[in-house]
């Protein structure tokens, strides 16, 4: 087949949902005819497949690979959003690491910033304000784990960034609460190491 030929293929494929075979097809354009017209929209079309076949480790490397070949190429802002989007679709709860998190994070943040008025910038908007919401969550969870733990001064660390960082984002006042927890729970703390425990009425000792 020739690359046009194997182009309708590969996007028919894309269209029917049998994205492996769309890759195969995309793939071939770019091994046997990589300076055919086709050759940079089939780069594209094989991260979209990789992507909607929720390959998403894959499909991140195809565009980024695809945003290093081509940096001023038409869609670059299309390819941005999809690189965060590869990662946002990898979030894991607010109890496990945030990488994925960050990751995305960092993609909305640049599309945004390089073209804060194309259609996928006020996408990216939208899923960056969810990226922060879980920052703050998976810091609130830490920060409350490290409390049980009895670890108050690394909670007043956590509580302390989520105040400064992720004001909006709905764990405010948690972690004022936490703060105010854990400066009790510190002074009662240096006061039994300087031997003062005398000056604390006996009840709130436990």
């Amino acid at each position: 087949l020739e690359a046009g030929e194997l182009m309708g293929q590969g996007n028919e494929d894309l269209s029917n949902g049998r994205y492996t075979d769309a890759v195969e097809a995309f793939q071939r354009i770019k091994d046997r005819f990589p300076y055919s017209k086709h050759a940079v929209n089939a780069e594209l079309k094989m991260a979209d497949a990789l992507y909607l076949q929720e390959e998403y480790e894959l499909a991140y490397a195809a565009y980024d690979e695809f945003e290093k070949l081509h940096p001023k190429h038409k869609d670059l802002a299309y390819v941005i959003y999809q690189k965060g989007m590869s990662n946002f679709s990898q979030i894991k709860s607010r109890d496990r690491e945030q990488v994925h998190t960050l990751k995305a994070k960092e993609e909305f943040q640049r599309l945004i910033t390089r073209f804060p008025k194309d259609e996928y910038a006020n996408k990216a908007r939208k899923n960056l304000r969810e990226c922060l919401i879980y920052l703050a969550e998976y810091e609130l969870y830490v920060a409350n784990f490290y409390y049980k733990q009895g670890k108050y001064r690394a909670a007043l660390g956590r509580y302390t960034y989520i105040i400064n960082n992720y004001q909006d984002m709905g764990q405010y006042q948690d972690a004022m609460e936490g703060i105010t927890r854990c400066k009790e729970k510190l002074a009662k703390e240096t006061a039994q190491e300087n031997g003062w425990r005398s000056y604390w009425p006996f009840s709130t000792w436990k």
